[in-house]
């Protein structure tokens, strides 16, 4: 490596707890751990659970599962790329780099419109929730309040967003513990109002476990998948995480241990408990369940719970779509003015920005109470879906360059290669071809088709205007990588590895193409 190289190299090395992003790294392994849990944890579950419930019966729960497995794939093909190039703006970097700078520029943006459309569904649940206790109260004022106080919680600092993001996953889990023994109690011992009915055979008996039909059930795969999203969050982490090359990977691979307790266990434990044909679109079957078993005040405490989830999963999305933009303006894909952190090394601006589109999710309150929830949630899958979907081509297109020696293998790579990012590929086209064929959902699709026409023309206008922003970006590998010897280049290290991983990324990306 050259002189200048190395001096080069020297000025940019970050101060000691930042990144080389610019961020503080405040984010301890115990709240990247709890983050990551409490992202499997959301009002998809907790709210959107009973719609489901109602149209599937007791098949929900192999739903989950199925599901939940899929979700394993795709944070195991990310977790690959995460110790490869540890970086906030993880999926639009790796689509930016395997798959060509325009696929950055979509997924990057598309991200954006994830979280800000869940921000919105999650300040409707959070005024749902909260309409238990004051019925009076319209929901668009509750939804205010909220998104108010989130948002100066993420503008002071990434540390008090992580402590706080902490703490209401810690609610969320204790809590669901909570139901699940306290259901195992009733189905074991038989206490309470709802002893004499609790029992396993409430899974079948009634009208078999696959009530509505397998068609039924498989229809919802859609608001299944809606939530499990939040759950690749902990990627977004790694530019801020104090040691992203242990917390990444042993925060994913807690990922199925969660999906099996808080979504498979605890769902199995409500419907013994509490028969099927109970449950409604708009309840929490949480809520519900607890109702029914008669607990003083217990119905009060789940539905704190899931306020808490509720408010959980819109301050990730304020901590996200900050990042994300951040991102973007580095590439030359966004306004400039994204780039500034604040004094606290916050992204102050791109967060107050997209506060201010999750706001429509107010004004949504105000004007169609009953129908944002659903509204909002389908453009928030299909978001999701394709954030999912660049996730697992990018890692097929990474572990090609690496079987022909072209990139380091990672240190974290995924079980059977790249041949579970196939399943996963056609797991998720199969739930957008549901999408397609469900009439209520499909209207989303039609919101994804003008995004992206939009999106198109943003492209073409930034290729005329900043022609070097359209091109392909450098991918930096970490210093002292060494290629295997196999390939071109016997030993690449430090900042020469700049343009290798680049040329890497072209060549991959040509081949699947």
């Amino acid at each position: 490596m050259t002189s200048e190289k190395v001096t080069e190299r020297a000025a940019a090395t970050p101060e000691a707890g930042t990144s080389e992003e610019g961020y503080e790294r405040g984010l301890g392994s115990r709240q990247v751990q709890m983050i990551a849990i409490g992202g499997a944890i959301g009002v998809g579950l907790f709210l959107g659970a009973g719609a489901n419930i109602a149209k599937a019966g007791p098949s929900l729960i192999v739903m989950y599962a199925v599901a939940g497995a899929i979700v394993f794939f795709i944070m195991r093909a990310l977790g690959e790329l995460l110790l490869y190039r540890p970086v906030s703006g993880s999926f639009a970097e790796y689509s930016r780099e395997f798959c060509g700078p325009f696929f950055g520029f979509f997924t990057g943006w598309t991200y954006w419109l994830m979280w800000v459309v869940t921000g919105m569904a999650e300040l409707t649940a959070a005024a749902i929730y909260v309409n238990y206790w004051f019925p009076g109260i319209p929901r668009w004022v509750t939804a205010l309040v909220f998104l108010l106080v989130l948002f100066a919680v993420n503008l002071i600092s990434v540390k008090l967003f992580g402590e706080l993001e902490f703490w209401f996953s810690m609610v969320k889990v204790t809590a669901l513990i909570g139901m699940i023994v306290i259901g195992l109690g009733v189905l074991t011992f038989g206490f309470s109002a709802a002893g004499d009915t609790a029992h396993v055979a409430n899974l079948w008996q009634f009208d078999g476990f696959f009530p509505k039909g397998v068609g039924s059930s498989l229809m919802t795969l859609q608001g299944v998948m809606f939530a499990y999203l939040a759950v690749e969050l902990v990627g977004v982490t790694a530019g801020e995480s104090e040691e992203p090359e242990k917390t990444l990977p042993k925060a994913i691979n807690t990922l199925p241990w969660r999906i099996a307790l808080f979504y498979v266990g605890a769902l199995t434990v409500i419907l013994c408990v509490v028969k099927w044909t109970e449950f409604a679109p708009g309840v929490s079957p949480f809520v519900k369940a607890f109702a029914v078993i008669g607990i003083p005040a217990g119905a009060g405490i789940v539905n704190f719970v899931v306020l808490t989830a509720a408010l959980s999963s819109c301050n990730s999305g304020m901590y996200s779509t900050g990042r994300m933009l951040r991102t973007l303006a580095d590439n030359g894909e966004a306004p400039a003015a994204f780039k500034k952190l604040s004094a606290s090394r916050t992204p102050a601006f791109g967060i107050t920005v997209s506060v201010g589109f999750m706001a429509i999710g107010v004004v949504l309150n105000y004007v169609v109470p009953e129908k944002a929830f659903g509204y909002v949630t389908s453009v928030a899958t299909a978001a999701g879906i394709w954030t999912w979907l660049m996730i697992l081509v990018s890692h097929i297109l990474y572990r090609r360059a690496v079987k022909a020696g072209r990139l380091p293998a990672s240190a974290f790579p995924a079980p059977g290669g790249s041949v579970f990012s196939w399943v996963a590929v056609a797991f998720l086209l199969f739930v957008t071809g549901e999408i397609a064929y469900d009439a209520d959902a499909r209207v989303c699709l039609y919101v994804m088709a003008g995004w992206a026409a939009a999106l198109a023309v943003g492209w073409a206008a930034l290729r005329v205007r900043h022609p070097e922003a359209a091109a392909r970006r450098t991918a930096p590998l970490p210093a002292e990588v060494v290629v295997r010897p196999d390939a071109t280049d016997d030993t690449v290290t430090g900042a020469d590895a700049t343009a290798t991983g680049a040329d890497a990324g072209a060549e991959a990306a040509a081949e699947i193409r």
